[in-house]
């Protein structure tokens, strides 16, 4: 659904809106998104750490750092993936999250991969053009 490419390294996200965790009349919306991180180059390469920017509909924006992803530094050998699902809660009933994973090559050298913006739109969210 929402995809980005960064020196090989392509990084797909699907998120979700869960109606069963969420509380749209106590202003609590929660998301689930699935990322996929495919290395299409010719070597192995390390997630070390992750960067998430999330704003939420009143333009509210929080920052998330931290090593790895889901508790994991996975090392992706080239022509494969590494998939993980996670969360997200807004106090509003649509937002968007954009970030970055800080990646290692096998040579020690330290490189950004985007991570694709995306939306986080529940069906109480009042669609806008932007």
């Amino acid at each position: 659904m929402y995809e980005a490419v960064t020196k090989g390294i392509r990084v797909h996200v699907e998120p979700e809106y869960l109606e069963d965790q969420s509380s749209p009349d106590e202003g609590y919306f929660f998301w689930s998104y699935t990322v996929t991180i495919s290395n299409d180059t010719k070597a192995p390469v390390e997630l070390r750490t992750r960067l998430w920017q999330i704003t939420d509909a009143r333009g509210h924006r929080e920052e998330v750092r931290g090593p790895g992803v889901v508790g994991q530094t996975p090392r992706i050998e080239p022509g494969e993936s590494f998939t993980y699902t996670s969360g997200c809660p807004l106090r509003t009933p649509s937002g968007i999250m954009v970030g970055s994973y800080q990646m290692v090559d096998q040579e020690g050298r330290m490189f950004d991969v985007a991570i694709p913006a995306f939306s986080l739109d529940s069906p109480f969210s009042v669609p806008t053009v932007n």
